[in-house]
């Protein structure tokens, strides 16, 4: 018992902040996970996404012409803050605002 009372003193004698670490790094990692969190909330409410996805909307809609619904593309852009971006090249992230041949009027 006086052996580990020694070690211990030892311990804490070398290394004073040993006790604080764990505090510490529970202060860290949530000052680490609310920035991240702010950081995710300010992305994903840019406006800069949203104006990129709505020229990627006429970009597809210029391409496909009458079987490209670009107003729905358009809408989609500002109800959803421009998180899900359309890539004309990309048949599953245009494929709702595709207007099939039956679908034309």
């Amino acid at each position: 018992a006086i052996r580990d009372s020694y070690q211990t003193y030892c311990f804490l004698y070398l290394n004073p902040f040993s006790s604080l670490i764990p505090e510490m790094a529970k202060t860290v990692y949530l000052g680490i996970f609310l920035s991240t969190l702010l950081l995710a909330t300010f992305v994903n409410s840019s406006p800069l996404f949203t104006g990129i996805c709505i020229k990627n909307c006429a970009q597809c809609k210029e391409m496909y012409g009458k079987y490209f619904y670009g107003q729905l593309c358009a809408d989609s852009c500002v109800k959803y803050k421009g998180s899900i971006i359309p890539n004309c090249e990309d048949i599953a992230s245009i494929a709702p605002f595709l207007i099939l041949n039956d679908d034309l009027s």
